[in-house]
């Protein structure tokens, strides 16, 4: 009780500090809009369309296609973006607001240590570094020991009184008993968890409901874990999953789950998830399941990345480190077998508003660049079921716009110069 006290607390007192302020200009600003870039990256067409422009009126956007056949609105504040490309909001469907990279705290110690006060304010600052890097949406896969702190910090930002992404968050995430806390502890201690436990098929039923009684868009389970320290291994039965599955999906909620092992990603699979996030030791055969099942995989190759560069590698200078190249290998087997790449990067393992980086890494594994930037954009919504309203740059949707300097569709690396951020035809940065 005093954990949920204490992050009520917290944002209130960051509603309170952002009632004082005056309107924000960009809200004036974003009541009626035309955005004139060099070109449009509608989240679906490979290729970019030169000389488009967009209408925005309120949050959504009314017109786009050739600059000649838009007529202006009366009264519209026209932007222009030279040399600049226009593209849907980002998603990226594997984050960590509330943590911050493991160089700075480990893991072990910002669940033990770090007050969750101080845990929420942080994450404040992370939301909105990850809206000003251009993503406009993203599914938050875990407080990691923070309770329910993510369904607060998800309302303040849907009620205006912190900047950031639209949120999908999980709360707790559900582990097997004795897999995900901080090690080394004498047995007899009850160390605070990264994730709730449960095991066996009433209390799993239970779990699940009440995370979603308490705010969870989507339901993360741990298919496997290290348990006690030895290797990977499957940490649920198939049946397990499948009740959370069925449970979760009873009220149209989807299931994530973390795995990396190649039997935990077959039972999770078999079992019915949405997504598979890692998927570290997936080969053909496994890959070839997801594909017919329709489940979607989620790399974290910047996850992955920024473990080797704690341990001293060095990009471009270093000989790359054996797991990354693995991995890369993985998202060419997993293409190959039909599986859909939806990006998803773990941020917060790295430092957030750095998720292009991800995107970076997509493309160095063999994705074109358009196909990556689809992965970031229609095809991530359309995992999260918001397809008909964000991801695309259509008459009628959600004006979640970002434009960046020069073409991501050539050159990915366009995605770290941000020049303009609209999220629901309000203006969070502008050149």
């Amino acid at each position: 009780m005093w954990r949920m006290l204490a992050v009520l607390g917290v944002i209130a007192m960051v509603g309170a500090i952002g009632s004082t302020r005056a309107e924000p200009p960009s809200r004036l600003a974003g009541s009626l809009v035309v955005l004139r870039p060099d070109r449009v990256f509608d989240g679906v067409d490979p290729s970019p369309h030169a000389g488009w422009s967009v209408v925005v009126r309120g949050d959504r956007i009314e017109a786009v296609g050739p600059s000649e056949s838009i007529k202006v609105p009366e009264g519209a504040r026209t932007i222009h973006l030279a040399g600049r490309t226009l593209l849907p909001g980002l998603f990226d469907l594997h984050t960590h607001v509330l943590l911050h990279p493991y160089d700075e705290a480990a893991w072990d110690d910002q669940v033990l240590k770090e007050p969750l006060s101080l845990r929420v304010c942080r994450a404040t600052n992370h939301v909105k570094a990850i809206l000003e890097s251009g993503f406009t949406t993203i599914r938050d896969l875990g407080t990691e020991g923070a309770g329910y702190a993510d369904v607060g910090i998800k309302r303040a930002v849907d009620q205006g009184i912190i900047a950031g992404p639209g949120m999908r968050v999980v709360t707790r995430a559900i582990v097997a008993t004795g897999s995900y806390a901080p090690k080394g502890f004498a047995p007899e201690w009850t160390i605070p968890q990264g994730a709730e436990e449960a095991d066996g098929l009433d209390a799993l039923t239970r779990v699940v409901r009440d995370q979603i009684g308490r705010g969870a868009d989507w339901i993360k389970v741990y298919a496997d874990t290290a348990m006690g320290g030895g290797p990977v291994r499957p940490s649920f039965s198939v049946e397990e999953l499948h009740r959370i599955v069925e449970t979760a999906g009873s009220v149209g909620v989807k299931v994530a789950a973390h795995a990396t092992s190649k039997e935990g990603m077959r039972r999770a699979t078999i079992a019915g998830v949405a997504t598979i996030e890692h998927g570290d030791d997936g080969d053909e055969e496994v890959f070839r399941l997801m594909a017919e099942r329709k489940v979607v995989l989620c790399p974290t190759l910047a996850a992955i990345e920024a473990g080797a560069k704690r341990r001293g590698y060095r990009p471009g200078v270093d000989p790359e480190p054996d797991r990354l190249r693995r991995a890369r290998e993985n998202i060419k087997e997993a293409i190959a077998a039909g599986v859909v790449i939806a990006n998803g990067s773990d941020m917060g393992v790295f430092p957030h508003g750095e998720g292009a980086r991800e995107l970076e890494l997509l493309v160095a594994a063999g994705m074109t660049p358009a196909s990556v930037l689809a992965s970031a954009t229609s095809v991530a919504a359309r995992v999260i079921g918001a397809e008909g309203h964000l991801g695309a740059i259509r008459p009628g949707m959600l004006a979640d716009l970002v434009a960046v300097d020069g073409d991501p569709t050539a050159e990915i690396r366009a995605l770290r110069r941000v020049a303009l951020v609209m999220k629901g035809g309000v203006i969070h940065r502008e050149p």
